[in-house]
């Protein structure tokens, strides 16, 4: 299962390059906020379609309070609050600088997996770290500068981001991915609007245009296919190893800008995306190792 796990995870590392490539295209023009919300309904009626395909709404009359206050939570954690910081503060800080603050949530998922998850971590894990973290500063052409208010905006952004898969993981030991990404996507549209409700952007729903329309159903079917994918690994890999391959993306963006936009890439990015390759690779091999230990644990102590 930890393959078919790992499978997903890439697939999702995919969707996200060509989703973050599509949606500069799509975002342009719009209301950051509506955007938001207008994609999460859309997702929120995919995934509830999939859950009656499968039958799977039953299972949502039969969860427990408990259940359901673990969906809320990720809801707000994961599908709201964060992205209404994340667009915030990319208005007040360069792309690059949100862009390597974000590619650091595998950190803060990591540090949170340790504590609350038990998971492990060895020497070989802290060298990847170092490997992806070089990488993403080359690659996204980080330059150290004073923190600012963006800058707070996005790293809190992120921390919520790290919480919300951290929490995500322990649900769907109980909940299957379908459940737990209605859950994120349904409850972090009821915060988001009650956001704009609030803030009076709520009106800018009635005078979408058909072009928007548009953009929104087509950016919508990534994010429907990055939600599905993404809770579906996550439940079979560690939720550490899951983010750090998740870094993949931003290569995969890069080199559609090259093919479809003319972008050329740099010296610095080149090895940028050899470093990200490299230390994914390593906690892959790792992950790898550390799972044909456990097999034979088991085995051995089944004959034995």
């Amino acid at each position: 299962m930890e393959k078919k796990g790992l499978t997903f995870v890439f697939l999702t590392a995919l969707v996200s390059g060509i989703s973050i490539f599509v949606n500069k295209f799509g975002v342009s023009d719009f209301n950051p906020y509506v955007y938001t919300f207008a994609k999460n309904i859309v997702v929120t009626v995919f995934i509830f379609s999939i859950l009656l395909l499968f039958k799977e709404e039953k299972i949502l009359r039969k969860l427990t309070r408990r259940q359901w206050c673990k969906l809320v939570v990720i809801g707000f954690t994961g599908g709201s609050i964060p992205f209404l910081l994340f667009f915030k503060g990319l208005t007040l800080t360069s792309g690059a600088m949100a862009s390597f603050i974000h590619k650091t949530m595998f950190l803060y998922v990591g540090i949170l997996a340790i504590i609350f998850l038990k998971e492990k971590i060895n020497r070989r894990i802290l060298l990847a770290t170092i490997l992806l973290l070089l990488g993403n500063a080359l690659f996204l052409g980080f330059s150290p500068k004073t923190i600012g208010m963006g800058e707070m905006l996005i790293f809190i952004a992120t921390l919520f981001w790290a919480l919300e898969n951290v929490i995500s993981k322990y649900t769907l030991n109980e909940l299957s991915p379908r459940v737990v990404g209605f859950g994120r996507m349904f409850f972090g549209s009821i915060f988001i609007f009650i956001f704009l409700n609030v803030t009076g952007q709520i009106s800018e729903l009635i005078i979408l245009t058909t072009q928007q329309l548009s953009w929104i159903l087509i950016t919508s079917s990534f994010l429907f296919l990055y939600v599905i994918l993404w809770y579906t690994g996550l439940k079979y890999v560690s939720v550490s190893v899951a983010t750090m391959i998740l870094l993949l993306g931003s290569p995969i963006t890069t080199l559609l800008s090259m093919v479809f936009l003319g972008d050329t890439v740099t010296v610095s990015q080149a090895m940028g995306m050899f470093l990200i390759l490299l230390g994914v690779i390593i906690v892959i091999e790792l992950y790898g190792v550390l799972q044909s230990l456990k097999i034979y644990k088991n085995v051995r102590a089944r004959w034995s």
